[in-house]
């Protein structure tokens, strides 16, 4: 795995571990790291589990407008407001990495209930700061001032574009979303004990666990840990990323019914969001991992 990594220019840090049997292998699996867009798996899991504890409805309709968008993928780029089902939300917010779609959705169901679920069950080093958008907001302050953390929507994302159009790469390289002891972090070990809870009904009701497992079995991203199984092995993952952060968690299953957990984190210098080389590093990193485990 340091070969595949260093081929690509990063540090990698990797957790996997047999769903069923238990053994498991890594490379510096509890160190922290940067969740990015990782973190919205704990918040499609608190929208389920009080979903199938009859604490709210999957039915009901909350709008994205134009205060949560910053023109990205899904309702985040919708030039309209748009009025979506909690559960749309959720699938939106997973299967495509909806900022907007996730930030209304966290704000329903509760960022204290987010964290308090994780403490629950026992993921101590895993913890959110906040939704989207203030992460944003921490890096608009940063490169701008406050100033900009009181803007939001597409006024934010034009500040923010503005601001990186001249930031150098050093100034980037030290925000604080890079910093796992300063951002919403958790570490490899943690994020493969979660997928573990999820996919063996003890994250929750089993009711609640199978709705998040049918969500991220339906994520459209292939080019990263996908691209180091055949088509026959079910990924169900999510994907983050951010300025020289690249990540995925998911659970890898098999046709012999063998499933195991995988976690990859990616750390490097090269601040683009295009970078095959690396997108490809999560996929070859996990099937070495699940090889190891499958002997």
């Amino acid at each position: 795995m340091r070969e595949v990594f260093d081929e690509a220019g990063v540090r990698g840090f990797v957790h996997a571990v047999d769903l069923d049997g238990g053994a498991e292998t890594g490379l510096d699996p509890d160190s922290p790291v940067v969740l990015a867009s990782v973190f919205k798996i704990p918040i499609v899991l608190e929208y389920a589990r009080q979903a199938a504890m009859g604490e709210l409805e999957r039915t009901e309709r909350l709008t994205v407008t134009a205060a949560d968008k910053d023109g990205g993928i899904g309702t985040s780029g919708c030039a309209d407001d748009v009025s979506l089902t909690l559960r749309d939300l959720a699938h939106f917010m997973m299967t495509m990495s909806d900022n907007a779609a996730t930030d209304v959705l966290l704000r329903r169901v509760g960022l204290e209930r987010v964290n308090g679920t994780l403490s629950e069950l026992g993921l101590w080093q895993t913890r959110l700061i906040g939704g989207c958008a203030e992460l944003f907001k921490s890096v608009a302050e940063e490169l701008v001032g406050p100033e900009a953390a009181e803007k939001g929507g597409i006024e934010l994302e034009e500040a923010l574009a503005a601001a990186l159009a001249t930031a150098t790469p050093e100034r980037i390289r030290a925000l604080a979303v890079r910093d796992p002891a300063r951002t919403t972090a958790g570490t490899p070990r943690e994020l493969t004990t979660l997928l573990g809870l999820i996919w063996r009904d003890e994250a929750g009701p089993a009711e609640a666990c199978a709705e998040v497992r049918k969500i991220m079995g339906n994520q459209i991203w292939p080019h990263r840990m996908s691209s180091g199984f055949p088509d026959e092995v079910k990924v169900s993952g999510k994907t983050g990323t951010l300025w020289g952060v690249r990540n995925e968690v998911g659970v890898v299953e098999y046709p012999d019914k063998s499933r195991y957990a995988v976690a990859v984190f990616l750390h490097g210098d090269d601040l683009g969001f295009r970078i095959p080389a690396a997108d490809a590093a999560i996929g070859k990193a996990a099937r070495l991992a699940v090889d190891h485990l499958r002997g």
